[in-house]
């Protein structure tokens, strides 16, 4: 429980207000005018009835939080984003001794989990988890969604990122991207690509592979990471740009083949796997973040608390630890500094988008 400073502070002005004398032998003694001391006691009194509206706000924000605290997740259990999620919330619950459910709201690019926050009061207690694609990609498309990500939400912390591996399945003729691309190339109709739904990472990657390399490919969205990768491991899908996280059990088994890496420098994980950008096929790249978000009338007090313990779970031991052997990072932030960083990929990928002309598809 949070010390109850506010309320402390209200009793301390009360209980002073409560001995001074309701006359003016105080104030006739040192020789003031009754006048002087009438408006001071009439401004006491004002500043006494403005404690005891503010205090309640105060004492409200000081125990926060007091309750169980949902957080909405917009993709089915099992994938990265939900597997990072509840370790992170686990560990909010534990240092809090509040409840702390994650509830899985996947489909229409985020929406459906973005709208049962916002149908929530506006307390924090109601938490949207967004990514880079709904608040900085998903603009720039033809996305249509029922919320405006960056109008309704206002950031709390990001919490973790990846960077995606271009992965195919073991049946596929193809062992490297120059193979993919020709494959690609001379089938009719070319490839498919799974995403795991529409506006996310792996569908952005795919759109913009196509658009670099000229590899015709055919959009397949899924309900989450977990339905992309087991499509792709059976075949019935041919490309796919997964977290480290939802593929290895396959790379590890064989069952998946991992052609390229879609980040800056090739992943400690797979060293042996070129970035593309190493093979010559720029603007392919895509830091996929994860914030927690709350509706944009939560007040700020209540951000604050939300932040410093969301961040103080996530920079945990034990979730750092689970985390960083997965070829992912807990990224931590300020409001602020997610709000800057939000403003920057919105108008890099914007660029990148105009530039190539993508449309979602």
């Amino acid at each position: 429980m949070w010390p109850n400073d506010g309320v402390l502070g209200y009793h301390q002005t009360f209980n002073h207000l409560r001995s001074e004398p309701l006359t003016d032998h105080a104030a006739s003694a040192e020789g003031a005018e009754p006048g002087r001391c009438s408006v001071s006691r009439a401004l006491k009194w004002t500043l006494a009835l403005i404690g005891c509206l503010i205090a309640p706000l105060s004492f409200a924000d000081a125990a926060f939080p007091a309750k169980a605290i949902t957080v909405f997740v917009p993709f089915p259990p099992g994938g990265s984003t939900d597997r990072v999620a509840r370790l992170i919330t686990q560990k909010l619950s534990e240092n809090t001794g509040q409840p702390v459910v994650v509830q899985n709201r996947p489909g229409a690019a985020g929406a459906i989990a973005a709208q049962a926050v916002l149908a929530q009061p506006a307390d924090g207690y109601s938490v949207f988890v967004g990514h880079v694609g709904t608040h900085a990609i998903d603009p720039h498309l033809n996305v249509q969604v029922a919320f405006d990500a960056n109008r309704d939400f206002r950031p709390v912390t990001s919490f973790f990122s990846f960077h995606s591996i271009l992965v195919v399945p073991a049946s596929l003729p193809a062992n490297n991207v120059k193979e993919l691309i020709a494959l690609a190339k001379s089938r009719q109709g070319g490839l498919t690509f799974a995403s795991q739904g529409t506006g996310t990472a792996g569908h952005f990657l795919g759109e913009m592979l196509q658009r670099v390399t000229g590899a015709p490919m055919v959009h397949v969205p899924m309900k989450g990471a977990a339905q992309a990768v087991t499509e792709t491991v059976g075949g019935r899908i041919d490309v796919l740009f997964s977290s480290y996280i939802s593929a290895q059990a396959f790379l590890k088994e064989g069952r998946l083949k991992a052609l390229a890496y879609a980040g800056p420098k090739r992943s400690s994980m797979l060293p042996d796997v070129p970035t593309l950008a190493e093979l010559g096929i720029r603007d392919v790249e895509y830091d996929q973040w994860f914030g927690f978000f709350v509706p944009v009338k939560v007040p700020d007090a209540i951000v604050q608390r939300l932040n410093a313990e969301l961040v103080r779970a996530a920079r945990s031991p034990e979730v750092t630890a689970s985390v960083g052997g997965q070829d992912a990072h807990i990224v931590t932030s300020t409001p602020d500094e997610m709000a800057r960083q939000i403003a920057t990929d919105h108008r890099r990928y914007g660029e990148i988008v105009k530039r190539l002309g993508s449309q979602v598809r």
